[in-house]
């Protein structure tokens, strides 16, 4: 989605709502892929404080991606809000944390795209006592126990288990 904002570059105090859809479609960050099946939704506005315009949109929708455990599909309520500057590269009014725009447009989309990397949770779970994958066979402990011996204690950490062991 892009915004012309000629009509307020030089009015202060006028503004743009924004009520659009936003379309993201995958974004892989961090070795997780997190899928948008349906477009989020943006509302919000962009203002000219005299200054710079500041952008001030909020986002919400539904994603897809994995449990951090045991990897099945799960869906996740995505919902943040973007709050931006943005300067004009002509005008030389912004700071270093400002975003600059090319003549009179503003890609939301690409905005929108970079604030949601900086608003994704390290990990998402199926649910909260999710336990995960067997680390010797992978079978998914949610569905019950495999049968493997998981007794083993990394030599590291032996003398710790001894010193627990003895005080039972």
């Amino acid at each position: 989605m892009t915004i012309d904002v000629s009509q307020i570059i030089k009015i202060t105090g006028a503004r743009i709502d924004i009520c659009n859809d936003i379309d993201l479609q995958v974004a892989d960050f961090l070795g997780g892929s997190y899928k948008f099946p349906n477009p989020l939704k943006a509302e919000g506005e962009i203002y000219n404080n005299g200054k710079s315009l500041t952008l001030s949109v909020h986002i919400t929708g539904k994603m897809e991606t994995e449990c951090a455990r045991c990897l099945k599909p799960i869906e996740v309520d995505v919902d943040y809000t973007v709050h931006e500057l943005l300067s004009r590269a002509e005008d030389n009014s912004g700071t270093d944390d400002d975003i600059i725009i090319d003549g009179y447009e503003v890609d939301i989309d690409a905005i929108a795209a970079d604030n949601f990397l900086m608003n994704i949770s390290g990990k998402y779970l199926c649910s909260d006592d999710c336990k995960g994958l067997c680390p010797t066979c992978g079978h998914d402990l949610n569905e019950g126990e495999c049968g493997c011996d998981n007794e083993y204690i990394d030599p590291r950490w032996q003398a710790l288990a001894d010193i627990i062991n003895n005080k039972e």
